[in-house]
């Protein structure tokens, strides 16, 4: 039997304390600044409201400038916590600093001059202190109603970044410019460090990274066309041995383009963990650069930024194993099933996997083939079943999963993989069986 690669016993309560500390710098980075803004103030009669207002402008401020952190896909900050919860925390403090910075506003802006920011009376602060509102409306808007804007993945990216540069850089001009809490030369300096860091953070995103991809190029070896609208590129290191990852990860992928490029896709390996030299990834159709996955070039090179993501049996240990997959969620799925097969791993794996309508199953040759192993069943679950199909039909539920799941699968490890309200009802669907909350892992892709 090969050998699997595991994390070793204590290592879950390592990620917990590492995770317990990231919190903490996060707090400390978001209030330590507030605090030493306050010290040697004592100006009499500024009054309540003004003084929350300032407090509130600086946390606002130190947000936005962590935002920067929280999706730069560092792996020390994200394996605690999962890049997918990272980015829907990143979304929620975009939002939390947009209250921030209106309340701030909504009590301290001198609104007769924010009315005629060009007029000459009108001093600097308040110039950059709108400055940064609109950028930061224009920022969230932007995010929200990507979809309705009709937006593609590709103008949203460039656009999202450079609001987020415009929005730090016009918001310490405005704290500078104020000359009331930052009115000392060590103040000064201790804002600036720190707006410094979090820009040094966005360098070594835009330069410092893509100049180490750079030396470490791939090129696509073949375009498989798979069923599902899926093409699946096989992608050959050049000059290097490639990645090690565990099966369910994924990276950020700069197909045909710069390492540089402001944007990169990310994408499930979808080849065995086992391989060397080579991976897999396989991408549906869903518009816009997915769509033409299929046209690439043999040759096309390509940049890997990876291997990232924590949903992977090799990080939760347990006796068995149920994958829940739906739409792209087969592609991490596969990857395991391939792992384990490589592995000769005999722990027992249940695969619920859900499609729209039996010719629309991706790899559902090669699956077929699988389920052929004593420790392995496929259950395929069609919404749009033909006349004579005697398989499950409709969505997967608690039933459902009772009929399948075995004696004492409370203690497996549960992996769901695809759209964002599948994933929700099999997380409220695996409660309601009593498995531990703990052992359900989800990776959402719903935030590209």
């Amino acid at each position: 039997m090969a050998p699997i690669r595991e994390v070793r016993a204590g290592s879950t309560v390592s990620l917990v304390v590492r995770g317990a500390l990231w919190i903490g710098v996060f707090l400390g980075v978001t209030l330590l600044p507030l605090v030493f803004a306050a010290i040697g103030v004592s100006e009499p009669g500024r009054g309540f409201a003004t003084e929350f207002s300032a407090a509130l402008g600086f946390v606002g401020l130190s947000l936005m400038g962590l935002e920067f952190a929280l999706v730069a896909r560092f792996r020390s900050v994200a394996e605690p916590f999962g890049s997918d919860a990272l980015v829907q925390f990143h979304r929620q403090m975009g939002l939390v600093g947009l209250g921030m910075v209106l309340t701030h506003i909504a009590i301290s802006a001198p609104w007769d001059l924010v009315i005629r920011p060009f007029d000459a009376d009108t001093p600097a602060r308040v110039r950059w202190e709108l400055l940064a509102t609109l950028a930061l409306f224009a920022l969230i808007g932007t995010s929200v109603w990507r979809s309705r804007l009709r937006l593609s993945y590709e103008v949203w990216h460039v656009v999202h970044a450079v609001l987020a540069v415009v929005i730090i850089v016009a918001s310490l001009m405005h704290a500078l410019l104020v000359d009331y809490y930052l009115n000392t030369t060590w103040k000064r300096v201790l804002w600036i460090a720190m707006m410094a860091a979090f820009g040094a953070v966005l360098v070594w995103v835009r330069i410092g990274k893509p100049l180490l991809l750079w030396g470490k190029p791939w090129s696509v070896e073949r375009v498989t066309p798979e069923r599902g609208h899926t093409t699946t590129l096989t992608l050959r290191a050049e000059g290097h041995r490639g990645i090690d990852f565990v099966p369910g990860q994924y990276a950020w992928f700069g197909i045909g383009r710069s390492p540089f490029g402001l944007t990169k896709h990310p994408f499930s390996f979808s080849s065995s963990s086992e391989t060397t030299g080579s991976v897999e990834i396989s991408i549906k159709a869903l518009g816009d650069f997915t769509s033409t996955v299929g046209d690439l070039p043999v040759g096309t090179k390509v940049f890997v930024d990876g291997p990232h993501g924590v949903f992977s049996p090799d990080l939760y240990e347990g006796p068995g194993f149920c994958l829940i997959a739906g739409g792209v969620g087969i592609t991490p799925t596969m990857s395991i099933l391939r792992t384990f097969a490589d592995r000769d791993d005999r722990r027992p794996i249940l695969a619920m996997v859900a499609s729209n309508n039996w010719d629309d199953i991706t790899f559902r040759e090669e699956l077929d083939e699988i389920a052929h192993r004593e420790n392995v069943t496929v259950v395929h679950i069609l919404s749009d079943p033909p006349d004579d199909w005697q398989g499950e039909r409709g969505r997967i539920d608690s039933a459902m999963l009772r009929r399948y799941l075995p004696t004492g699968s409370h203690r497996w490890q549960y992996f769901i993989c695809g759209p964002d309200p599948m994933m929700d009802a099999m997380e409220h669907a695996l409660l309601e069986l009593d498995v531990p909350d703990g052992r359900i892992h989800t990776e959402r892709f719903g935030w590209v």
